[in-house]
């Protein structure tokens, strides 16, 4: 608060504004108001006044006004800016206040004790004191001196005892009941109470009085108590109606009377409180009336007469009195209610003829003089509307009586209700209701069940006015509610029913005569088809209908057809032509009638299980029906029927019994048009469907030719239309349905016939139909409580040719089912064609079956041992094979291929591996149709296929490219036999499974008819032919072979001068051929496309000079290296699967063996026919029958070197199904870290890692070339390495450095290196360069190790050693364990891009990753690992981190690191040594240590790199093993095929990072020199 500012002109006005009670002060902002309402108002007045004055005169105004509101502002802001401190003068000014205030007070006080003093005690006297009251009350406790008048008017008298009170009161009760016997008493005052010296009368709804007697003897009565009982409990609101000073008036009165009229005292009491409740009651009765007409009843009801306390008349039903007008007629329905002065209020009705018999009349007096003893107008005149609405609807009642004799009426419930039955059976909701409207007494009726019935309104019409319109009314009530009952009927059946439908026909149609009530009933599936219900009442009971039926075929037709038609058929309507109707909308489409059947309604539901059952226990409305003399007439109570009165069960099985039947109709008209024989529609036994038998089908190469044609069909439907003489189909839709019937080419029908035809013979088909016992067609529900339905074609066979192990399939009645969906009936021919291509699944599958049978029941073949027919069914054959019988393949016809198909299931895999081959096999199957060579096949190639299949096929990341996915095998299959498996897109082996447990592999980089030309997507395999020779187990090829030959025995064959038949191979020595090889295709043909053998003209040259004791482990140098179909006398030569063992001649030219080596070699087709079912013909195995035989070359067979041409992986290599699935299955190799691989993968690597160091040495120029064959070799400074494969297994690779002999023109020292370090690096190369997931980068990095000084090298050989050995860490005394990074992961990627090589190095600079591992006691899980990018400058010896902000490993870290790599820079200082890297790492591994924030350890910070389970220490961390998961290849790259993508990467990263300005001040990479090498 601040305080006042006096001015000069508010000085008055801030006074008055001022509260009195705030101590002279004011409020800033009522200050603030002020100043500105001053100057506003100021301001005003200048403006009213400144226009009279002149001109002077308004500027000295106005600079007076200026000068005074500016001299005022300025106050008001010292005031503010004083403000500011007030709060120190407010509290001064309260501590100044508080001490005046106390001084004032002890100024006050002393005044007063002065005066005090001075003033009243001068004359002060004390009085004299009382010493014997002083003694009194000392002694004893109490004083007795006080006055009498004190104890007289304030101390109550002692009370009487409570014996004195009831002898008072028993005495007082005596004399009352003196007094009353001695009294002339009213009836009404008989029911009285004595109690407590009282009489208590009570009168029951009107008063209660108490009277007693003051004394004994004619004293008069005294009035103590009056109780009126008079209440109004609907609107009075529990509140007493007579208020208390009215009581107090008539208890006065009551009691005068009393006193001057003792002889009748009680009577006068009576009669007073009596008219005075009568008048009360009366009154109460009036006001609900009244309120009632405002409320609720509006002017429903009237007050006719009111007489307080004497009358009160009211009337109701006065619309049906006339009386609502106030004209007074005599037949008013009124209440009068009458004042009675010995009894309660009398109630008098009017009129009171009306209320029925006398029974009625006492129940209406009781029940109104409840209602005014309630006092309830509401109840009175309730009871009042139900008696007179009973007697009204009594009258009704015998109204309908007398034209409903046999149904009877009933009148109940509480609300009186009518219930009128019009059918029999009727439900009570299909009943007449008619009640009385309370209000007005008018009737209403209504359907429960029907509430929209339009009749309703003419029968309430009839029924309030005109009666002898009921009879007619209730008729067509009848009428109407049975169409109601057949659309309840049809509510779940396929149909619909309609009362009007535009129909022509003509007017002498028998349509016409149908009658007024009917319905139409549409069939949904039938848009044809139309059904007719004739309603008729039946002359022996009117009350019951009778049903008429007919079916009617109709067809749709416009308005523009219908011109000269002059009738129409619309639901009982007269016949109008569309001219001349003017006033209804005619439609544009109309229904023309062309047939209709009369159905006769016993026929149609007394057929055949088709007895409709009435007579069951179910409730439906009992009503008494009336004796009748007549045997037709009904019986006397209505029967309990089997379902509800609402269903009408002829309708519901005649529209079932159409819908059932016609799609029947149309599937035997349909096969009438095939020429398909057939019984004709029946009913099976015991009624349990309807069946179609067929008597036989056609044969595939029939139903081709019997397929219907569209254009005749369309003609049939044109001639059907025009004729208008028969049932026919909506032509409308036809048309277009006839188009969609699918056409075929001419010449595929003619290539399916002829398969058919050659397929299919005779006498197979005879053996089939021997078989077939029966075909039936029937229908059924798809679902349980769906009403759509499906076709059924059940056929049954005589047990089956082929034997099955199923449990369901060994009886001798075997059943086919076949299901379609029921189209329309215009569609019908879609189903006919389903079901025979059904049936060519069937025969088509018999014929498969049919020969195999016979080989597979004949033991000689022993096809059993082979496979296992599980089931056969007619349309799948499901077989059964593998060691263990645990697999199958399911065989079946396809309609829609137009081929056999095969789907493979289970197996030990997850997959069946016949899967990889299923286009080939199918393709095999419906070329040769021969099922046996198809078991023979998948006996023998299961096995090597399911080796095959254990090779990985998942892709993976940085084979070529790290962004793009390389898949690791991609198995491609040629032929059922036949096999391409693709290694990294680079490398390809083709593999051909042969009989007898063997499989033939060669390079398929090589063409298969010229060695010279290599496929263009692949690459030769180097040593191919030694590492597959590693696994040839001599002993079982030729055990396999000398079986052969004892099944296979030769035959002569005579030579000619011409193309000469070459004599089969007889031993290992034997170099006779036994097949023609293809002839070799021109250069422009495809290397992968075999030719077709077919035989050319030139002889084939023999060598000679092949020695007895040949081994095929390696394959000599001098023997050239024939065609494998065309190998000496070797296991190649063995026959195929189906060759060996399937009965009957092969045709399987790709399998008998590998026709593609680069040796061409021919023979005669005649001698591979002159003996069908054996093998090719050979000479005695006798070698020196052979002409070509040369022993002076025996001596080279010793030599075991394996060629050193490039096309030895060409020649195919045979192995043995064991050692295939040895060569597939993954397996760890000693002294090869990494997960399990197959030696196949493993191999394949190496040969992949090997290629990768020929290029980069290419590039480097540092590849010098080899002596030996198979060897890299490459030179660094004052090194020399060799890498090679490992000779024992060729699955891995291995290095030997060896340090080179000093150049004597040299003049620069020889650099010194140790043994035990070249051994490490040797080591390094071995286990974690060349090893698993073999990638091209850690090669990469390997070959840049070389590119640095000598005294670098050795350095970090010294860290590759704590890496191989890391005991030495922690004997060492370091703290950590390191990794040197051969590829770049994701922790280095802001350096170098993700998988391309780790080391990067340039003329000064040295790039390296080292991962380092916390040394712990922790498990391996819990390891912390850090990935640190080290920069080593080769020059000034410097070594650092790169520091880079978006580095992924955290920046404490680096800067801990960094910070240790100072101190140890300091500390070194001046350095002699040649290389200062790794002493600077050992510093780094001993001393890092860091603390991250909020970790109670020393650990990194970043994300965990742990080393996963299958990962290799030193190719850095979080690296994929072997295969990288799909979510991490980047989709739209491809394959870099020429140079090496990843080193330009590195070059570009290494340049970006060797010349950031942003490193680290002072040993940042920022001030070191040089660009990227030239590498």
């Amino acid at each position: 608060m601040a305080p006042v500012v006096q001015m000069e002109s508010q000085q008055q006005q801030l006074q008055v504004a001022i509260p009195a009670n705030q101590g002279g002060s004011i409020s800033l902002s009522m200050l603030i108001d002020f100043i500105v309402q001053r100057t506003y108002h100021d301001l005003t007045v200048l403006a009213e006044l400144l226009p009279r004055k002149t001109d002077m005169e308004r500027k000295i105004e106005i600079y007076n006004f200026a000068a005074r509101t500016r001299q005022l502002f300025i106050r008001l802001l010292a005031l503010v800016k004083w403000a500011n401190s007030a709060s120190k003068v407010d509290k001064s000014a309260l501590i100044m206040n508080f001490l005046e205030k106390q001084s004032m007070l002890f100024v006050e006080t002393a005044d007063l004790l002065t005066k005090m003093a001075r003033e009243t005690l001068v004359h002060a006297r004390l009085p004299s004191f009382h010493i014997p009251a002083a003694v009194e009350v000392l002694t004893t406790g109490s004083y007795n001196r006080l006055p009498l008048c004190i104890k007289e008017n304030l101390v109550k008298p002692d009370p009487i005892q409570p014996q004195e009170v009831d002898a008072t009161l028993g005495r007082l009760n005596q004399v009352i009941q003196h007094r009353l016997v001695t009294s002339n008493l009213l009836p009404q005052m008989r029911k009285f109470k004595i109690e407590k010296g009282r009489v208590t009368f009570n009168v029951p709804n009107e008063f209660s009085v108490s009277l007693t007697m003051m004394g004994d003897g004619d004293v008069p009565w005294r009035l103590l108590d009056i109780e009126i009982l008079v209440e109004d409990k609907e609107t009075g609101d529990g509140r007493t109606l007579v208020h208390p000073l009215q009581v107090n008036y008539i208890h006065e009165l009551i009691q005068r009377r009393l006193v001057n009229n003792q002889q009748s005292a009680l009577c006068e009491v009576y009669n007073c409180l009596h008219y005075f409740c009568q008048s009360l009651q009366l009154e109460v009765l009036y006001t609900q009336t009244l309120r009632l007409c405002r409320d609720r009843l509006d002017d429903n009801i009237h007050v006719e007469e009111y007489i307080i306390g004497s009358k009160l008349t009211v009337s109701y039903w006065r619309e049906l009195s006339g009386s609502k007008d106030g004209s007074r007629t005599e037949m008013r329905y009124r209440i009068s209610l009458l004042a009675n002065a010995s009894n309660a209020l009398a109630v008098v009705h009017m009129p009171s003829t009306s209320l029925g018999t006398k029974d009625s009349e006492t129940n209406v007096r009781e029940k109104t003089e409840l209602a005014v003893k309630m006092l309830s107008m509401e109840r009175l005149l309730v009871h009042t509307v139900y008696f007179r609405s009973v007697a009204r609807l009594n009258e009704i009642q015998s109204e309908f009586k007398s034209f409903l004799k046999d149904l009877d009426s009933n009148l109940q419930g509480t609300t009186a209700i009518l219930t009128v039955p019009v059918l029999y059976p009727c439900l009570r909701a299909e009943q007449i209701h008619i009640t009385v409207d309370t209000h007005t007494g008018r009737y209403h009726c209504h359907v429960p069940k029907h509430l929209d019935c339009p009749i309703m309104n003419d029968m309430q019409t009839a029924l309030n006015s005109d009666h002898s319109k009921l009879p007619e009314l209730v008729t067509e009530l009848r009428f109407w509610i049975t169409k109601r009952r057949c659309e309840k009927t049809l509510q779940h059946l396929p149909a619909i029913a309609k009362e009007r439908l535009p129909i022509i026909t003509s007017a002498e149609h028998p349509a016409t005569k149908i009658g007024r009530h009917k319905m139409f009933v549409q069939l949904y599936r039938y848009p044809n088809v139309i059904l007719i219900v004739g309603l008729k009442s039946k002359p022996s009971n009117p009350n019951e209908i009778d049903y008429s039926f007919y079916l009617v075929y109709i067809k749709r037709v416009s308005i523009d057809e219908n011109s000269n038609d002059d009738t129409l058929l619309d639901s009982g309507t007269p016949a109008t032509t569309p001219a001349s109707t003017t006033s209804v909308e005619v439609p544009k489409m109309f229904l023309r009638v062309l047939t209709m059947i009369e159905f006769d309604t016993f026929v149609s539901t007394h057929g055949p299980g088709t007895a409709i059952v009435k007579d069951l226990d179910e409730d439906v409305v009992g009503m008494k029906r009336k004796l009748s003399a007549d045997t037709s007439s009904p019986p006397n109570k209505q029967q309990k029927t089997a379902i509800p009165a609402y269903f009408i069960p002829e309708l519901a099985h005649v529209v079932a019994m159409c819908d059932e039947k016609l799609p029947f109709i149309a599937m035997a008209q349909e096969l009438s048009k095939r020429n398909i024989p057939h019984s004709g529609l029946q009913v099976e036994a015991h009624a349990t469907s309807l069946i179609l038998n067929l008597l036989s089908l056609p044969s595939p190469s029939e139903v081709i030719f019997q397929s219907p044609q569209q254009t005749t069909n369309e003609n049939k439907a044109t001639k059907n239309t025009e004729k208008d003489a028969k049932p026919t189909t909506s032509d409308q839709p036809q048309q277009p349905q006839q188009q969609q019937q699918p056409q075929q080419p001419k010449s595929a029908q003619k290539d399916r016939q002829m398969l058919y035809q050659t397929f299919v013979t005779k006498p197979i088909y005879n053996a089939l139909m021997k078989r077939l016992l029966s075909i039936s067609i029937r229908t059924q529900f798809t679902k349980p409580n769906v009403t759509d339905r499906s076709w059924i074609v059940e056929l049954i066979f005589n047990s089956t040719p082929l034997p099955s192990n199923h449990p369901k399939e060994q009886g001798n009645r075997r059943a086919v089912y076949f299901h379609y969906e029921m189209l329309p009936t215009d569609l019908i021919w879609k189903t006919v064609d389903q079901m025979l291509n059904d049936w060519i699944k069937i025969v088509l599958l018999f014929s498969l079956i049919h020969d195999f049978a016979e080989l597979y029941n004949c033991d000689k073949y022993n096809l059993k041992s082979i496979v296992s027919v599980k089931s056969y069914s007619y349309t799948h054959l499901l077989l059964l094979y593998g060691e263990n019988k645990e697999i199958s393949t399911n065989i079946f016809w396809c309609n829609e291929a137009k081929q056999f198909l095969m789907t493979f299931i289970g197996g030990n895999l997850s997959i069946n591996p016949h899967s990889l081959l299923n286009d080939q096999l199918q393709s095999h199957l419906n070329t040769n149709h021969s099922l046996s060579q198809i078991a023979h096949i998948l006996n023998e190639t299961y096995q090597p296929l399911g080796s095959i299949a254990k090779l990985p096929t998942l892709p993976q990341l940085g084979v070529h490219n790290p962004k793009i996915p390389v898949l690791t095998f991609c198995i491609i299959p040629q032929s059922p036999t036949l096999l391409r498996i693709a290694f990294h897109g680079t490398y390809c082996l083709e593999v051909r499974l042969r009989g007898g447990g063997l499989v033939s592999i060669r390079d398929g980089a090589y063409s298969r008819f010229d060695r010279v030309n290599v496929v263009m997507e692949f690459s030769p395999t180097q040593g191919l032919k030694g590492f597959l020779s590693k696994y040839v187990d001599e002993n079982a090829v030729y055990r396999r072979r000398s079986q052969s030959e004892d099944d296979n025995p030769p035959s002569p064959i005579q030579m000619d001068d011409g193309p000469q038949l070459f004599r089969g191979p007889q031993s290992p020595r034997d170099p006779g051929l036994r097949f023609a090889a293809p002839a070799t295709p021109p250069s422009t043909s495809n290397p992968h496309t075999p030719a077709s053998p077919h035989p050319i003209g030139q002889q084939q040259q023999t060598h000679g000079n092949q020695h007895p004791n040949f081994n095929m482990t390696s394959p000599p140098t001098h023997m050239p290296h024939p065609s494998p179909g065309f190998m000496p006398s070797s296991p190649l030569n063995q026959a195929s699967p189906m060759t060996a063992m399937s009965p009957g001649p092969s045709n399987l030219a790709y399998i008998q063996g590998h026709s593609d080596s680069p040796f061409g070699a021919q023979m005669s087709p005649a001698a591979a026919s002159a003996w069908p079912g054996s093998p090719i013909p050979r000479p005695s195995p006798r070698p020196g029958q052979s002409p070509d035989h040369k022993p002076q070359m025996m001596p080279q067979h010793q030599l075991r070197i394996l060629p050193a041409r490039s096309w030895a992986g060409a020649v195919p290599t045979l192995l043995t199904h064991e050692a295939l699935e040895t060569l597939c299955r993954p397996c760890s190799l000693s002294g090869i870290p990494g997960p399990e691989m197959s030696p196949l993968e493993r191999f394949l690597g190496c040969v992949f890692m090997k290629r990768q160091l020929q290029r980069l040495l290419k590039e480097s120029n540092l590849a010098i070339t080899p002596v030996e064959p198979g060897v890299v070799l490459f030179r660094a400074e004052g090194l020399q390495c060799q890498v090679y494969s490992n000779p024992d297994h060729l699955q891995s690779l291995q290095i030997r450095i060896t340090p080179t002999l000093p150049n004597p023109q040299d003049m620069k020292p020889q650099y010194q290196w140790n043994i035990d370090d070249l051994q490490i690096l040797e080591q390094f190369f071995e286990t974690k360069v060349a090893a698993p997931p073999y990638r091209q980068a850690s090669m990469h990095s390997f070959i840049k190790l070389f590119g640095v000084p000598p005294p670098v090298l050795k350095d970090l050989i010294q860290i590759i050693r704590l890496e191989m050995k890391p005991e030495q860490c922690k004997s060492m005394g370091l703290q950590w364990n390191v990794q040197l990074c051969m590829r770049a992961s994701f922790t280095s990627f802001p350096i170098i891009p993700l998988g391309t090589p780790g080391i990067v190095n340039t003329k000064n600079k040295l790039l390296i990753f080292l991962d380092l591992t916390r040394i712990t006691d922790q498990p391996l899980q819990q390891h912390p690992i850090v990935v640190l990018p080290i920069i080593y400058e080769i020059g000034t010896q410097i070594t650092q981190l790169v520091e880079r902000r978006d580095l992924n490993t955290p920046a404490i870290i680096i800067q801990a690191a960094n910070m240790q790599l100072r101190k140890y820079l300091e500390k070194r200082g001046v350095t002699t040594a040649d290389s200062t890297l790794y002493a600077a790492i050992h510093d780094l591994l001993s001393n890092l240590t860091f603390q991250i924030p909020g970790q109670p350890n020393q650990m990194p910070g970043g994300p965990p790199f742990m080393p996963g389970p299958g990962s290799v220490p030193g190719q850095g961390p979080g690296m994929p093993n072997q295969q990288m998961s799909m979510q991490q290849m980047v989709p739209g790259q491809q394959m870099n095929m020429g140079p090496d993508h990843s080193q330009v990467m590195n070059q570009q990263a290494m340049g970006q990072v060797m010349g950031q300005p942003q490193m680290n001040q002072g040993y940042g990479m920022g001030q070191m020199s040089g660009g990227p090498s030239n590498e």
